[in-house]
């Protein structure tokens, strides 16, 4: 079995509600638990940036899941990796709102300083994750 991550970007679609957000991470906490799969989810009301890390046969079936999840569209994976170590061992699912991405870290990761993780590198896409989900380590 290989530690793997796995790094995407979507947006949301139609079909999106205002009460989505809370139902998809109580889902992932839940599963990715089960499955041994960690990861961190950043949503600003327009797109979803999120990197899961786990057996790559759990994230094969996960990801499979989130491409059929019809409260977003345009999901690209950016990227596939085997890794030595998870980066957020420590949440099943850690959440970052929107209210804690501010221009100044989005522009050290981006080329521009309002996020749209479509013009982002892979490694500028995971480093905002990072930094991120470090700056508020008591998250869920």
């Amino acid at each position: 079995m290989y530690l793997t991550r796995l790094v995407y970007a979507s947006a949301i679609s139609e079909r999106f509600q205002a009460g989505d957000i809370e139902s998809i991470l109580q889902s992932a906490k839940r599963n990715n638990e089960k499955l041994h799969v960690t990861g961190s989810l950043l949503f600003n009301r327009k797109y979803f940036l999120q990197c899961l890390e786990g057996p790559r046969e759990a994230l094969n079936s996960i990801f499979q899941k989130i491409l059929s999840d019809q409260r977003h569209c345009k999901v690209c994976l950016m990227g596939f990796e085997s890794v030595r170590r998870r980066e957020f061992s420590n949440w099943s699912m850690h959440y970052i709102p929107d209210n804690l991405l501010t221009r100044e870290v989005t522009l050290k990761y981006s080329a521009d300083d309002v996020l749209n993780p479509f013009t982002m590198s892979s490694e500028g896409a995971m480093g905002l994750l990072v930094e991120l989900s470090h700056s508020q380590p008591q998250g869920s």
